[in-house]
């Protein structure tokens, strides 16, 4: 604990990092709010469903406990990774906010609707920041990714995050939450997104990548 502590005071005491750090705080609170219009404009819009693949020829799992607790976890287990090296805190802050803002983009430009037998999340911290509609791309699917990416010279915290994309992609697809082209578009556009991360917030990933 005292060597956490220390790390506090030392990155506190850095104007520098503070001034990072406010700016991730503002870029990631301003996404959220992006994401609630465009999840909101999207709903709104929302036209006809369409077949699919994969959602077509596979039964529905009513696994809703499974999706919200499974997003707590991670969620749960970022913020422990953050709160033990505060280095990292700018870093995941920005990056997410430009996850965040990116997907916003793309859920304003198709309206279609969620497939018919998609199972309904009762959640009422989840339902704050996810919405009927805003289908493409899954974040539940990109968002483990892109901590994959940012982890990746950590083995094991790398195959951790993975594994939780992989679980995410196969809970949305089995609760039918998503089309299958949420999903597996979900790593290619999360990569561009990753490195484009690297370019925009160079100093925030070298600090990250300290030891």
């Amino acid at each position: 604990m005292s060597l956490i502590l220390q790390k506090y005071r030392l990155h506190l005491s850095d104007k520098n990092f503070l001034i990072s750090l406010g700016v991730a705080v503002l870029l990631f609170a301003g996404s959220l709010v992006g994401n609630f219009y465009a999840g909101t404009y999207a709903t709104r819009q929302a036209s006809n469903s369409v077949t699919d693949l994969i959602l077509s020829n596979i039964p529905v799992f009513d696994i809703d406990h499974i999706f919200v607790y499974s997003s707590m976890i991670f969620l749960a287990f970022m913020f422990v990774l953050c709160v033990i090296e505060p280095k990292r805190i700018p870093f995941v802050l920005k990056s997410i906010a430009l996850f965040i803002f990116t997907r916003s983009i793309f859920i304003t430009l198709t309206h279609i609707a969620p497939f018919p037998s998609q199972i309904v999340v009762e959640s009422a911290l989840l339902s704050k920041f996810s919405f009927s509609a805003d289908l493409f791309f899954s974040g539940h699917t990109g968002l483990p990714f892109l901590m994959a990416l940012a982890f990746w010279n950590h083995k094991i915290i790398r195959y951790i995050f993975i594994a939780g994309s992989l679980v995410g992609a196969t809970i949305v697809l089995a609760a039918h939450i998503h089309y299958s082209i949420d999903v597996f578009s979900a790593f290619f556009i999360t990569y561009t997104i990753f490195h484009l991360s690297e370019v925009f917030f160079k100093k925030d990933y070298a600090l990250f990548l300290e030891k």
